[in-house]
């Protein structure tokens, strides 16, 4: 019997059973739980979006930072009355808190069954096997090599416009403050043939924007491709072909990628270029391996390349020993950049890192929450402030759906990557481009009307 058929006629984990998956964190758990699907799927098991009615629950977690983590305890208590009201129940924990945590999620009156880490999901039919045999599966190594890069991610999004691509997995960086070299491993690129090949197929199938993923999109390389070069292939697919890119890291941001940036319309003009503080020496105490003065240089490169470009970020408030001057000079500069959008934060130690074992959590949750206020106060105000400049202009929106406030408007994104709300009209579906003048505008949104 020849292998492909000793293979057809291999009795299914799943046989049938009903995999429901809960995803919490990052854009990259997103296209983490798209190939989990797609992995459960090929061993029989049917995707539900119905918890109720689940034989396998998985949750996908994050770790980056403890109120996330908190949130998981608090759903794996919730998770009680699933079991009581179906004892064969199988419930995982996968993702970042499962390698941070590994066996320690079997104990306890919350256990879990099955835990697996970020670079253990093809594994997951043998660990759902020994769960349903009475067992816990338990796999968290890390792996030099592992991108998935062949498995081809079932797409879970129903709006079948916007497609997350992951290019990459792992960090090299280790930031001072920061659990994500330890819970996805070091660096490793896809070849770029499978991520060309996948962003194409995506295009064929309707799919109108895809977003490149990785931890540090920048330090992608794959034999003599660069990131800059990734993205110049996959940006010529097609010109109605959308490309965003997340994150990128300030140390690294090149000439060569905002040069291609600029060559290819089709390449959004928003880059998220995270900060985390405006103080060269908290910089340097979170080993971020630049400085304001690098930072600001690479924010100028950008407008000189691409004055339309919007720039995002993330802010930390309260690091180790962030005294008020180091504060106010993040506040400082938020207003020399004039950041569209925010990410903001207070700072949560993560046992493991750098900083949880030499770099002391001195500041008080108080002074953490009112520097974080102040910080969320600035960015809603440079958001307003860079809407309304926005007030007259046209731009080309992608339809992603209807507006949640009302049914007869329909919203989508520009290439800046900001909200736009519009009235629906006869002719105009989701995928669809459309020319929109703005009107008006809120914090977080913009309001225009569609240009005939």
């Amino acid at each position: 019997m020849n292998c492909e058929l000793k293979n057809s006629l291999r009795p299914l984990t799943g046989e049938g059973r009903k995999l429901f998956i809960e995803t919490y964190g990052c854009q990259m758990n997103v296209g983490d739980t798209e190939i989990v699907v797609s992995i459960l799927q090929q061993e029989g098991y049917r995707y539900t979006e119905q918890i109720a009615e689940a034989d396998v629950i998985l949750i996908n977690t994050c770790s980056i930072r403890d109120n996330a983590e908190q949130r998981i305890w608090g759903r794996l208590s919730e998770m009680r009355r699933f079991r009581k009201a179906k004892p064969s129940l199988i419930i995982g924990i996968i993702g970042c808190m499962a390698e941070r945590l590994k066996e320690r999620l079997t104990e306890g009156r919350d256990a879990v069954d099955v835990v697996a880490g970020p670079d253990a999901y093809r594994d997951l039919p043998r660990l759902l096997r020994e769960a349903e045999a009475g067992g816990h599966g338990v796999n968290t190594l890390l792996s030099t090599e592992e991108t998935y890069a062949e498995i081809a991610p079932v797409r879970l999004d129903k709006n079948g416009v916007s497609a997350f691509i992951a290019i990459m997995r792992g960090c090299n960086n280790y930031c001072s403050y920061c659990v994500v070299p330890y819970t996805r491993g070091i660096e490793r690129s896809r070849d770029p043939e499978t991520i060309v090949r996948e962003a194409r197929e995506l295009f064929a199938n309707g799919y109108k924007e895809v977003t490149l993923l990785g931890q540090n999109v920048n330090s992608y390389r794959f034999g003599e491709v660069n990131f800059p070069e990734l993205m110049r292939r996959v940006a010529a697919i097609n010109p109605a072909l959308r490309v965003r890119f997340a994150t990128s890291h300030p140390k690294d941001i090149s000439d060569e990628l905002l040069e291609v940036m600029a060559s290819h319309e089709n390449i959004c003009r928003t880059i998220h270029l995270p900060a985390q503080s405006g103080s060269s020496a908290m910089l340097k105490r979170m080993n971020r391996k630049y400085t304001r003065e690098w930072y600001l240089e690479r924010v100028a490169a950008i407008r000189r390349y691409m004055p339309d470009c919007a720039i995002t970020t993330d802010l930390i408030a309260g690091f180790s020993g962030e005294t008020e001057e180091e504060h106010r000079e993040t506040l400082s500069l938020m207003r020399e950049v004039g950041y569209e959008f925010a990410y903001m934060f207070k700072y949560s130690e993560r046992p493991g890192t750098f900083a949880s074992k030499h770099l002391p959590d001195d500041i008080s949750e108080e002074l953490k929450t009112a520097r974080l206020q102040e910080i969320i106060e600035l960015q809603n105000e440079l958001s307003m402030e860079s809407n309304r400049r926005d007030i007259g202009k046209e731009f080309s929106i992608l339809v992603e759906g209807t507006s949640k406030r009302r049914k007869d408007q329909l919203f989508g994104r520009n290439s800046q990557n900001k909200v736009v709300v519009f009235d629906a009209a006869d002719g105009v579906k989701v995928g669809d481009y459309v020319r929109v003048r703005v009107s008006d505008c809120t914090p977080a949104t913009l309001l225009g009307k569609r240009i005939e």
